[in-house]
């Protein structure tokens, strides 16, 4: 990724005095309101017309003027107009603060134009007169050297001196400099990898602006929290932000930002294959560069050109690119910066100059002051080019190398929120490497391998992933014996798709296809359910299509009445394996359905589980007393979770299956968050929830169960993930029953991740979650059948199974997957 300052902030915040009529003064504040609120290009216009208007009638006036048009064109990204009008400005004698603002200018824009020296000296001169005198616009000196050594890569010193811009900030009840140094913090913190740590300092940058109505601050603590979800593996989340910020942007009159944000939605196009939108965007961002005169950009926009020719095999276009960059990164004592090198070796790799490929591609990964995506990219590249050698060996070592670096990036994250999307970074790596090996016949290896990137967030908290190779000791069969099921464990990638099928006496590999037909039907079948189709009364092709895919292969080592796991990955974790489309009739004796094709819950009980490690290192079941907690039928917060009738009868439904010394129940007002963490909630077997739940599969842990509201008000009705997973628990069972309703929005399920996911974390032994929204008319029957089967000794998984049986063959509407396939048991062990 190209170095971009763009956390870069330079407001005024203190208003100059003026004893000129009032009028005149208006008319300045208008000017200033709009820089401030980031219009540029309208302040700008509205400085040069003020400027022009009293620069006879009002010289001081016309000063400040003049000096709110340096900072419009600064902001711009117009650093040599900036400088042109600066050459021709004068300061009041003894005016420190408008010389101190002037010099501030000067040295940021001197910076952008690689004249660091000068910029150095401007800055010392501001210095001496801070020295003289405690005088807020000081804080803006200490944002300037920030700034300037971030533009110098002195990223550890530049974090201190937005630190410091910070606590002054703070100390001068400046809330406006605060937001800045609060965006720059963030931007400090992208350098550095520290990723989750950007979203919090860009979140709170972003409140502050939006309260303070500086809408070029907000759009740009948007697009930095873009950079961070990019990098951290989420690019649907970065995507929007992205364009949202570009479009601001453009409205603001701020085309350096325009230039930010649409090479931002390249890199986004880029990492899905797409090198014909990415190229288009890099060309849009040359041309904006080329229209400012800004070195930088035109150097990052010319590196990123070079990096999608290769990729996109254009290696004439690459080689011209890269010829045009290097004078210009080297011109003033310049250095060749780790993206260029990197492409230099891409190219040399694909022009099959081997050496000069291997020695440039090592200089970049063993490199400790390049970035930490760059440097995992020399890592992936170097394997790809032993690989093309011929030299198995020697990419397997790199492959290995690139993995242990980028595991060691993903432990220096602090929170469990951002390692989970970080994961999606070395996906390709995995592939890869993955790919690599079965074309050697290392089908075993290459299951290890596919294993270690499974939800190792999740299997390192359960204590089932200790040390960084454990995955690749693990014996599949003993695991399938253990958990008594036959274990689908499947691979998606870009070239090609596996599945692998395990049993107590055998491991089988079977190909697939790659993962962009197997998606694609995937999304289809899943929006014929939601749109209420009956797969099976249609004969829908997707449908069967994905049971000869998925499951077909390998129905010889599925036998009757023995349970089965699926392992999923990607889009699989979307879809309902139950909902597939067997042929012929049902193996299912109870079954009398005479059809020439059935539901796969026909013939088998199904459950889902992360990872084989974490299966491996599961504790043994829990056994004892049947306790229920029990929460449900909250107050509603808002017309957005209505109370819903049948939240009551649902949990009366549940309790009557439980000895009633054995529940503890919290309905109405005493369903809050606080009463279930006060609980105990380690102490019972079952949990169970009956209300509303919102989801998100960009920010998991912000998934959370709505409940009533506490005393406190705020959203302390909000049973979130991040919480639940802080106190232990070890149920039998946890259910999230949370139903559909009237309200006005719609609650997508969780999946893998989200609510299921943090329950797992905190100790359940297994999860029943939702795929998506559920009914609250058919819930409380496939509840009540389920409790049943519970009281009566089958197991969770059998007893689910029969409860979705039940409604399926009911000869109702309710026979329909919609209703009967939303939820999915998740296992642990």
């Amino acid at each position: 990724m190209p170095f971009y300052l763009f956390g870069l902030v330079f407001l005024l915040l203190i208003p100059l005095k003026d004893a000129r009529p009032g009028r005149m003064q208006a008319q300045y504040d208008r000017a200033r309101r709009l820089f401030v609120r980031g219009y540029l290009e309208e302040s700008q216009k509205q400085a040069e017309i003020g400027f022009s208007q009293f620069k006879v009638s009002n010289p001081e006036l016309a000063a400040k003027f003049q000096l709110l048009e340096a900072e419009d064109l600064l902001f711009r990204g117009m650093y040599p107009g900036a400088l042109s009008l600066l050459g021709a400005y004068r300061a009041s004698p003894g005016d420190h603060e408008a010389t101190i603002r002037m010099l501030g200018i000067e040295a940021i824009a001197l910076a952008r134009e690689q004249q660091e020296s000068e910029a150095l000296g401007k800055l010392a001169a501001a210095d001496d007169l801070c020295r003289s005198a405690d005088l807020a616009v000081c804080g803006e000196v200490l944002r300037a050297h920030a700034i300037l050594a971030g533009q110098e890569g002195r990223i550890p010193e530049a974090r201190q001196y937005f630190q410091d811009t910070f606590a002054f900030a703070q100390a001068h009840h400046d809330r406006l400099l605060e937001a800045s140094a609060s965006l720059n913090l963030g931007w400090a913190a992208i350098q550095l990898g520290h990723f989750d740590e950007t979203l919090d300092w860009s979140k709170a940058a972003h409140q502050a602006a939006v309260e303070l109505g500086a809408e070029d601050l907000a759009q740009r603590s948007s697009g930095n929290m873009g950079w961070a979800y990019l990098q951290l593996g989420d690019s649907e989340r970065a995507m929007e932000l992205f364009t949202d910020a570009e479009k601001s942007a453009e409205r603001l009159g701020s085309p350096r930002d325009e230039i930010m944000w649409v090479t931002a939605e390249g890199y986004v196009y880029r990492d899905s294959g797409d090198w014909g939108r990415a190229t288009q965007c890099y060309r849009q961002a040359l041309f904006l560069a080329k229209e400012l005169g800004s070195k930088d950009d035109i150097v990052n926009a010319l590196e990123d050109l070079a990096q999608v020719s290769v990729d996109s095999g254009k290696l004439d276009e690459a080689r011209d690119y890269i010829t045009q960059v290097t004078p210009l990164e080297l011109a003033d004592g310049g250095h060749v910066t780790a993206n260029v090198v990197l492409t230099q070796g891409m190219l040399a790799a694909a022009l099959r100059q081997d050496g000069r490929a291997e020695h440039l591609l090592r200089a970049v990964q063993d490199d400790a002051n390049n970035p930490t995506t760059t440097r995992l990219g020399a890592g992936e590249q170097l394997a790809l080019l032993y690989e093309a050698e011929g030299n198995a060996a020697a990419a397997e070592r790199a492959y290995k190398a690139t993995l242990n670096a980028f595991d060691s990036a993903q432990a220096d994250l602090k929170s469990e929120e951002s390692k989970l999307p970080f994961v999606a970074n070395a996906t390709r790596i995995y592939d890869d490497y993955i790919h690599l090996l079965l074309a050697q016949g290392k089908r075993d290896q290459a299951l290890a391998v596919a294993d270690r990137s499974r939800a190792r967030t999740l299997a390192q908290s359960l204590g089932a992933a200790e040390g960084e190779n454990k995955a690749a000791t693990l014996n599949p069969r003993p695991i399938a014996q253990k958990t008594g099921a036959t274990l689908l464990f499947y691979w998606l990638g870009q070239k090609q798709s596996c599945l692998w099928a395990i049993t107590p006496t055998a491991v089988a590999f079977f190909p697939l296809p790659a993962q962009a037909e197997i998606a694609a039907r995937v999304r289809r079948y899943r929006k014929a359910v939601l749109d209420g189709e009956d797969p099976l009364a249609s004969g829908n092709q997707d449908g069967q299509a994905l049971y000869r895919l998925l499951v077909a292969p390998a129905s010889k080592l599925i036998r009757p009445g023995v349970p089965v796991m699926i392992l999923a990955d990607g889009e699989l974790n979307q879809l309902n394996f139950e909902t597939l489309l067997a042929p012929g009739p049902s193996a299912d004796s109870s079954s009398t359905d005479s059809r020439d094709m059935h539901y796969w819950i026909d013939d088998a009980t199904l459950s889902s589980a992360p990872s084989l490690a974490m299966l491996n290192g599961a504790k043994p079941a829990r056994s004892g007393m049947a306790s229920l907690l029990l929460f449900g039928n909250p107050v509603s917060p808002s017309e957005d979770f209505p109370s819903l009738p049948l939240f009551g009868f649902e949990m009366k439904n549940i309790e009557k299956h439980f000895d009633a010394k054995n529940v503890a129940a919290f309905s109405s007002r005493q369903a809050t968050p606080a009463a279930y963490l006060s609980s105990n909630p380690a102490h019972y077997a079952y949990i169970h929830f009956v209300s509303h739940a919102v989801s998100s599969s960009t920010a998991p842990l912000d998934s959370a169960i709505i409940l009533s509201r506490a005393d406190r008000g705020g959203d302390s009705y909000k049973l979130y993930a991040r919480d639940i997973m802080s106190h232990p628990i070890d149920a039998r069972l946890v259910t999230i029953s949370a139903c559909f309703g009237s309200g006005t929005r719609s609650y997508a399920g969780e999946g893998l991740v989200g609510l299921s996911w943090a329950f797992l974390r905190a100790g359940a032994q297994r999860v029943i979650g939702s795929l998506w929204e559920v009914s609250d008319d058919s819930t409380p029957r496939l509840m009540d059948k389920l409790y049943q089967s519970l009281e009566e000794g089958q197991t969770p998984a059998v007893s689910l199974r029969q409860a979705k049986l039940a409604l399926l063959h009911s000869k109702s509407r309710f026979q329909s997957p919609f209703y009967w396939a939303p939820f999915q048991m998740y296992s642990s062990r």
